[in-house]
């Protein structure tokens, strides 16, 4: 069953440090914070996507298998009117150093359990930040 016409269908992960700290993406000419990941193209698998969309945005290369399943989150999408989002979202931690890369302008690492002074989309504001410092180690 696909999803409705309003939902953006995509793969995200909640990457975190040594330290603990989740890393949040900001595409370039938009304002808020996000997790990395992106669009889940036809026929490609969720974990594929996100592979593929980690390597794009952030040159960070990953073994599929790698990443935990979370869950399947929906909310409003960042700064697209009357559109959600469907994430199928991934937790992994990661020693390897990343750069913003395509349409990636900056990022930012930031501690779950302090509010970050960041726009925020709401997917990661509702749902992956608390969800990060709920399974924080």
């Amino acid at each position: 069953m696909s999803p409705p016409q309003n939902t953006i269908r995509i793969a995200a992960a909640l990457i975190r440090n040594e330290a603990g700290h989740v890393l949040l993406v900001r595409k370039r000419g938009t304002s808020f914070f996000m997790q990395p990941g992106g669009k889940i193209e036809p026929q490609e698998t969720p974990r594929r996507a996100l592979a593929r969309e980690l390597w794009e945005e952030l040159r960070l290369s990953i073994d599929e298998a790698l990443p935990r399943y979370l869950g399947k989150f929906v909310a409003p999408a960042a700064g697209e009117e009357d559109r959600l989002v469907e994430a199928e979202t991934f937790d992994m931690t990661i020693t390897s150093p990343v750069a913003p890369a395509a349409e990636i302008e900056d990022i930012a690492w930031v501690d779950p359990f302090a509010l970050p002074h960041l726009s925020l989309a709401a997917l990661s504001r509702d749902h992956i930040l608390p969800l990060a410092r709920k399974t924080a180690a």
